[in-house]
């Protein structure tokens, strides 16, 4: 029964790309657009879908995989719902974010090469600079910005978001 579900989420999503193709009119010079977008609808840049989008465009799927791994807004592997990014630049580092990061790798059983949990729920990233540093350390979960953070203060945050998502099941 799972497969049978989860080739048609598989489908209605390869028909969201065909969408997102055709609102672009298939042009190659809006590629950019036209993979935040579906990035936007998996959370991801599958390796299939390049190629697809590739074929399409009519572009050499060098370019579209370039253009991919370029920008570091776009990702190559599957992200959880929620992307926990941990600024580790001067300001945050020296204000203790490690621990903070460390704290989160612990709680949702992560390690350097694992950075997302099994059901998808959630991303771990640490990133070079946030742009906060008058925030340090800072902790940014989706869009949202959670300054002056502590292990105690994140994992605070990470538990709401768990209750958050257990009672909307």
């Amino acid at each position: 029964m799972f497969e049978i579900a989860s080739g048609i989420t598989r489908a209605r999503k390869f028909e969201k790309v065909l969408e997102i193709l055709e609102k672009y009119n298939y042009d190659a010079n809006r590629l950019i657009t036209i993979l935040q977008a579906i990035q936007d609808e998996y959370r991801y840049l599958p390796e299939k879908i390049l190629a697809f989008v590739a074929t399409s465009l009519n572009i050499p799927p060098a370019r579209v995989y370039g253009v991919a791994t370029f920008y570091s807004h776009f990702a190559l592997k599957p992200k959880g719902k929620y992307v926990i990014k941990i600024c580790d630049g001067t300001a945050c580092h020296v204000k203790e974010s490690i621990p903070v990061f460390e704290a989160m790798q612990k709680r949702l059983k992560l390690s350097a090469s694992k950075n997302t949990t099994d059901d998808f729920l959630f991303t771990l990233e640490t990133v070079s600079c946030l742009g906060a540093c008058g925030l340090a350390p800072v902790v940014v979960v989706n869009e949202e910005v959670h300054p002056a953070m502590t292990p105690e203060k994140m994992l605070t945050v990470l538990e709401t978001i768990i209750a958050d998502e257990e009672q909307s099941k």
